[in-house]
């Protein structure tokens, strides 16, 4: 029992049911999550719902075999799609969910918001089920139900489709957001009493017998070659305005020996001694005017003899000044001639192919921009050449300074 959730859209209800379905699941059996393509909100509550770490699998950034490697194993995994079923990056697509379908041959469960819907929710199952045959859909969830009769209407449109659940309209299990996705799993303090209501809700409204006895074949062990470490030692700021690393990464510098060491900025924690420290992407500007005042956490950056690499917010804090949402300006470690904003902003988003000039990640790497700031002023050499997902070319990204460099683009795999 392995599967894909996916959807004919975003918004449909996949979050949601994807963790209630793995709190439910994990009640009587061992099971895994992943998430499709470049985020790391949703994994963080994947895991709580599951007990089980939660991969990212992208399959625009990573090889068919780095894919495979990540996802083997003997425990079942449910997968979690992103944006809808055959959406991708431009030209063509690429790393849709349907892509993890084919590279991993695992069956796709649709998620239908039929809440503005009733005959008509047949040809738009059909349509999915019927237009690539490589990719195999074997049944559909109908999500926002409004009435038992709501529900016979559904089902006897889709009478020769499996229906594997309805579930009723639950607006008290709406998440709370803010601009990069959901609130972080780490800041919800009921977050297990929301996950138990899922589980309950989808309990009653699905068949899970049906899910489990779905025919997968066990996802092989699959090697893939290790990604070298940037450094020995690494210092890796972690804690709610550094959120935003890849376990998979991590994993990689862990497994081919690197000591990794986590310290968290916003308790004014002093960077620990190492070859490397990493200020991962997160939400800095919600906490400017604390992370300016850490004078202990800032001063071990200025006093270290360490490289610093910075990635999004990472990034921010390595500069002169951020300016946040209130347009109030905070002077941050000073180690790259860099002013960004908040107050202003403007969405930056794509898969990015960068080649590195210098720093601790020289070389070609696969990545993926996504925030909101704004560049006030940068000064210096880049550190990435950089082209978008059709392989136009962007301005060069980034900063590198001696020791110290960063951008706004996150890392996901070697190219």
């Amino acid at each position: 029992m392995s599967f894909i959730i996916s959807a004919p859209a975003s918004g449909s209800g996949k979050t949601t049911i994807t963790l209630g379905l793995l709190r439910a699941l994990s009640r009587t059996t061992a099971i895994r999550a992943a998430k499709s393509g470049p985020d790391y909100i949703d994994p963080r509550f994947h895991e709580a719902a599951c007990g089980q770490p939660c991969i990212n699998l992208d399959a625009w950034a990573m090889t068919p075999d780095r894919i495979r490697s990540l996802a083997s194993g003997p425990t079942p995994l449910i997968i979690e799609g992103a944006m809808g079923l055959f959406d991708g990056a431009p030209p063509d697509g690429k790393g849709a969910t349907a892509d993890l379908a084919r590279i991993l041959n695992l069956p796709v469960i649709l998620v239908i918001d039929a809440a503005k819907m009733a005959g008509s929710v047949a040809p738009l199952a059909n349509g999915f089920i019927n237009y690539d045959p490589s990719v195999r859909i074997a049944g559909v969830i109908l999500n926002n139900v409004g009435s038992p009769r709501h529900e016979g209407m559904l089902r006897n449109a889709l009478k020769d489709i499996p229906v594997l659940g309805a579930i009723p309209r639950a607006p008290e299990l709406t998440q709370p957001s803010r601009h990069l996705g959901l609130v972080q799993a780490q800041e919800r303090p009921d977050l297990d009493a929301y996950l138990n209501q899922a589980a309950d809700l989808i309990s009653q409204s699905v068949d899970l017998d049906a899910l489990q006895q779905l025919h997968t074949d066990p996802l092989p062990a699959h090697d893939a070659p290790t990604r070298q470490p940037p450094a020995q030692r690494i210092a890796i700021a972690q804690d709610a305005a550094f959120a935003f690393s890849y376990p998979h990464i991590l994993n990689d510098w862990h497994d081919a020996g690197a000591e990794l060491q986590f310290f968290s900025p916003l308790r004014d924690e002093a960077a620990p001694k190492a070859d490397l420290i990493y200020l991962p992407g997160g939400y800095p500007e919600l906490h400017a005017a604390r992370l300016a005042a850490n004078a202990t956490f800032v001063d071990s950056l200025r006093n270290s003899g360490a490289q610093i690499y910075g990635e999004c917010g990472g990034y921010m804090t390595l500069g002169e000044t951020l300016t946040d949402a209130d347009g109030i300006t905070h002077k941050m470690a000073g180690l790259l001639p860099l002013d960004t904003s908040f107050a202003t902003r403007k969405l930056h988003l794509g898969y990015r192919s960068l080649q590195a000039t210098g720093g601790p990640f020289a070389g070609n790497w696969t990545g993926h921009e996504f925030h909101y700031a704004t560049t006030l002023r940068a000064e210096g050499k880049p550190l990435f050449t950089a082209k978008d997902a059709t392989g136009a070319v962007l301005p060069p990204m980034g900063l590198i300074k001696d020791r110290v460099s960063g951008s706004f683009a996150h890392i996901i795999d070697a190219a």
